[in-house]
């Protein structure tokens, strides 16, 4: 069970994303590519500028047209000559600006990938515990290309809309001034429409951005748990399988895509309400300048021609189109930004507590282990280890039994440091391990889990795992051991065979024997077996188990166990339940007694 983690922000409903958190942390990995930055910004405001010559030459070729049979054709071309030129460079501008972008993104995003999974291989075992593998999967894939594209393609949007809008509203300006400095009030609404319509489009948008914020933050944590669903059926599909539950898992996984498309559905569709709310106030502010234009035509203003109401026009749409695209892009800025702060949230985790200061390095270890009062809880008030004492030598082999939950496992992760004790100690060779770094700690250990874990590549690779100096004559030797050579040998490639991600061609045995193998290689004073042996048939099971105890010799071993027959060698057998040590002994001694040991051995065997 997990430790409850009151930073988990997953389970915050309805909190603002910190938007200031986010570009701070944004800012980072920005910060590198700054002169890069720059240049891109620059390609992209002189394209912007560039393109904002377009409405201009286009009135001055308009000028140029006469009713009176007097059109100059020749400056009509120029200035066509003049606007194809601008709009070529204009685009070469644009695509160097977009490239950059592009560029500082991917690396960025390598970056930023690269930091996520940096940080979640340093975290502690509880974070992993407390969170579905897919959610945490989705953070390092979807969130990150999220960040990604948006930085990409809609930073370059906003930056050219700024630009565009800034330098069109200056030309209407300029345009506008002189006429209604000849014809007065009459023509002033050219500048006021604009004036009073943009306030409004700016409300209306950072209205609905402001409503439509937790909805993109749901829309991520939704995406998440169904990611982190579907990966634990997908790594149970042969239980899923075998107990008939498809059609089950089937209405779950709809259940959970429903969930996950609404809060997609929801964001979007108030998302994107700002766009056609912008755009149409924009188009009425295109068709009121349109028709106060013609009225200035109409007045005869000598301070505007029909080139100059054209070129106000074209700058009008202009100025009101960058509102509009941003507008339009606020909903994808909002997914970015939630899905931001979930990576930075997550780069923001405490490691692994560090060493502490003066720690030692563990060295020569015998494997004296010596416990003392300990006590541990994973949740407040809900103690598993209680008072909990022992004395190992080195070299002895201690069996832990019990029912499930009594806290088997929970000594082990313990003794390896995977969590701390809240009270107690733990000492190796008489040094409290809270004394020595945790890599030596680890390093004087050797564990053989219940749950096998073999990754894609060939079997040597495999087993050679976790162990630099090895031979292949040394594989060779602690596989005979493990009486798995001879399968091996009869492999398509022997020890050259490569096993897909989840070794799905060989035999769940088979894999819980190339584990065993791998253990046995580790040059360690102290081995763990948390039911190393449980995937092996009985006739098997003998087998490794007189090849592991010549090879467990001078260890000390910590054994955890359900099937009791297999521990009656051990030195010690510790009996627990509920979290404290009830009965120990040695199996003779305990049978014996007739007490809660006795108990467990005799129904397993009417359970058969």
């Amino acid at each position: 069970m997990p430790r409850l983690n009151i930073n988990d922000t997953r389970n915050i409903k309805g909190r603002k994303v910190d938007k200031k958190y986010v570009l701070r942390n944004l800012w980072k990995y920005l910060k590198p590519f700054l002169p890069l930055l720059i240049a891109v910004f620059a390609c992209n405001i002189i394209s912007t500028i560039l393109t904002l010559l377009g409405p201009r030459l286009c009135g001055l070729a308009i000028d140029e047209i006469k009713v009176d049979g007097t059109t100059n054709f020749e400056m009509i071309g120029y200035y066509a000559v003049i606007l194809v030129i601008t709009y070529i460079l204009s685009a070469v501008m644009k695509y160097l600006s977009s490239i950059g972008m592009a560029y500082i993104s991917r690396r960025m995003v390598k970056k930023m990938r690269c930091d996520v999974f940096t940080r979640l291989v340093s975290l502690p075992v509880s974070y992993f515990d407390s969170r579905q593998t897919g959610d945490v999967i989705s953070v390092l894939s979807y969130d990150i290309d999220t960040v990604g594209e948006s930085l990409a393609n809609d930073v370059i949007m906003v930056l050219t809309s700024v630009v565009q809008f800034v330098g069109s509203f200056a030309m209407m300006v300029a345009i506008a001034i002189p006429i209604i400095a000849e014809l007065g009030a009459v023509a002033s609404p050219l500048l006021l429409i604009f004036i009073i319509t943009l306030p409004i489009s700016v409300f209306i948008t950072g209205f609905i951005v402001k409503r439509v914020q937790p909805l993109f933050r749901k829309r991520s944590r939704k995406l998440g748990e169904l990611n982190g669903f579907v990966e634990e059926i997908v790594a149970g599909q042969k239980i899923t399988k075998a107990y008939n539950c498809e059609e089950k898992m089937i209405s779950e996984f709809s259940q959970k895509n429903d969930e996950a498309i609404d809060a997609y559905n929801t964001a979007e569709y108030y998302g994107t309400m700002t766009g056609p709310s912008v755009t149409f106030i924009n188009n009425v502010t295109m068709t009121i300048i349109s028709v106060f234009g013609g009225l200035v035509l109409l007045l005869g203003a000598t301070s505007a021609s029909v080139g100059d109401i054209s070129t106000y026009i074209l700058y009008s749409r202009k100025s009101s189109g960058p509102v509009n695209e941003i507008a339009n892009v606020m909903g994808e800025f909002q997914s970015a930004i939630a899905a931001a702060e979930r990576v930075f949230r997550v780069l923001d985790e405490q490691p692994e507590a560090a060493d502490k200061e003066g720690a030692i390095e563990l060295k020569d270890v015998r494997g004296d282990v010596e416990i003392e009062n300990l006590n541990f809880d994973y949740e407040k008030d809900r103690p598993i280890i209680k008072n909990f004492s022992l004395s190992v030598k080195s070299g002895q082999t201690v069996a832990i039994v019990g029912h499930t939950g009594a806290g088997k496992t929970t000594i082990i992760n313990l003794l390896m440091r995977f969590y701390d004790p809240d009270s107690g100690t733990i000492k190796i060779d008489g040094i409290n391990s809270q004394d020595v770094t945790r890599a030596s700690l680890r390093r004087s250990f050797t564990m053989v889990l219940q749950d096998t874990w073999l990754f894609a590549g060939t079997v040597y690779e495999n087993i050679a795992y976790g162990n630099t100096n090895v031979t292949r004559e040394d594989v060779i030797r602690v596989c005979k051991a493990a009486k798995i050579h001879s399968f091996i040998t009869k492999l398509p490639q022997g020890y050259d065979t490569y096993l897909n991600e989840n070794a799905v061609n060989i035999s769940k045995g088979q894999k819980q024997l190339l584990t065993i193998a791998r253990a046995m290689l580790l040059d360690s004073s102290m081995l763990i077996l948390d039911e190393a042996t449980s995937n092996v048939d009985t006739r098997t099971e003998q087998i490794i188990q007189e090849a592991m105890r010549n090879l467990m010799k001078g260890r000390t071993c910590f054994v955890i166990a359900h099937r009791l027959s297999t521990i009656k060698h051990a030195d010690n057998i510790l009996v627990m339940r509920d979290g404290n040590v009830v009965e120990q002994g040695t199996h003779s001694e305990l049978m014996a007694k007739g007490g809660y040991y006795s108990e467990l051995y005799y129904s397993q065997f009417e359970s058969y």
